[in-house]
């Protein structure tokens, strides 16, 4: 028997030999070759475990035993090396394919906020600070909520004032991308029992074509206030108020009568020139003020839409462009600077 086992006796070296030159391997095609002459027909592997036939029973369950960890002990050092090429390889590739940023000049300059965020954002803050939540709704609406739920029948001639962007959405005509963000109003009284102290801005959209003053995604912000006996000088002490919390003290508003469908009376309310301070000046016109938004006590045929009853519930509603704000306490003579991204003129502010 010792001579039918000797080709069996230096497994040891030869696991140790094989081992050393699987982790010598310097890539996938020198490994694939290793993994078919260490373990292949020709293996020297497969020469032993012919040769357990010349054993006896006991002899070749023993050496059986340990041709298998012998096989096993090679294999997983080619599992080990091939998992380690891979990892080299995938390295160098993505090494390969890094965006080469060599060309940017090193800058100790942070950016900051945009414009049009660090308004929204001083906005939300001084209406949270005088007790209103802010309120949120999708962009893509319903012809509901943004027009008959706001006093808004079909047919209305008011809606012509609004250039709709209609998107190709269950019937025609019947969802849209948001032209104002009374929506979110809707909404809100909707899923919220009175008192309601709310504020809603946001992206709104109209088929304008860019130019000084228009874009055709512009922003908004809106206030909503439903509780019981609130009355208009509510609303004129309210739009005073965050006048001079935002514009500083001295800029104040007034009320002008206008029309709007969702409220009854309505009003513009103007500011203080913040140039002239109320002197005049070219950008107001001469006449000391400037025009901001719209306002009004919430129409008794939207609190029936979202199911109040307009004799116990009163509100008032008020929304101006973010965008047209920034312009006029900035100076900006072009709203169009305020997508172009510029950065010289973004570095500004």
């Amino acid at each position: 028997m010792t001579d039918a086992a000797e080709p069996l006796a230096p497994w040891g070296d030869l696991v140790a030999d094989a081992i050393a030159r699987v982790a010598a391997a310097s890539d996938a095609t020198e490994l694939r070759r290793l993994d078919v002459e260490l373990l292949g027909r020709g293996s020297a592997l497969v020469a032993a475990r012919a040769a357990l036939a010349s054993l006896s029973a006991p002899e070749r369950r023993e050496a059986g035993r340990a041709l298998n960890q012998a096989r096993a002990d090679v294999e997983e050092a080619l599992a080990v090396r091939r998992r380690e090429l891979e990892a080299q390889e995938r390295a160098a590739r993505l090494e390969a394919e890094r965006m080469d940023l060599t060309e940017v000049r090193p800058t100790r300059r942070r950016g900051h906020l945009h414009l049009v965020t660090q308004a929204r954002d001083r906005l939300e803050d001084v209406f949270v600070g005088m007790g209103y939540q802010v309120a949120e709704g999708p962009e893509a609406e319903t012809d509901w909520y943004n027009f008959e739920a706001l006093n808004f029948p079909a047919g209305h001639p008011a809606r012509n004032m609004y250039d709709t962007l209609y998107l190709e959405l269950g019937p025609p005509e019947s969802t849209l991308l948001r032209t104002h963000t009374s929506p979110v109003q809707i909404r809100v009284m909707e899923a919220t029992t009175p008192p309601i102290y709310a504020v809603m801005p946001g992206r709104c959209y109209r088929q304008d074509t860019a130019d000084a003053s228009h874009l055709p995604n512009f922003h908004q912000i809106e206030g909503l206030v439903v509780d019981r006996r609130i009355s208009f000088a509510d609303l004129a002490g309210t739009l005073d108020a965050f006048t001079e919390a935002y514009f500083g003290t001295g800029i104040r508003s007034r009320l002008r009568p206008s029309y709007f469908p969702f409220t009854e009376p309505s009003a513009e309310f103007d500011i203080t020139c913040v140039f002239c301070r109320g002197d005049g000046c070219r950008s107001c016109g001469r006449t000391g003020w400037l025009e901001l938004g719209g306002c009004g006590m919430v129409h008794p045929n939207v609190f029936r839409a979202v199911g109040y009853d307009p004799d116990v519930w009163t509100g008032f509603a008020f929304g101006f462009g973010i965008d047209r704000m920034i312009a006029q306490r900035h100076g900006i003579d072009d709203l169009r600077e305020l997508v172009t991204n510029d950065v010289r003129f973004l570095r500004q502010f």
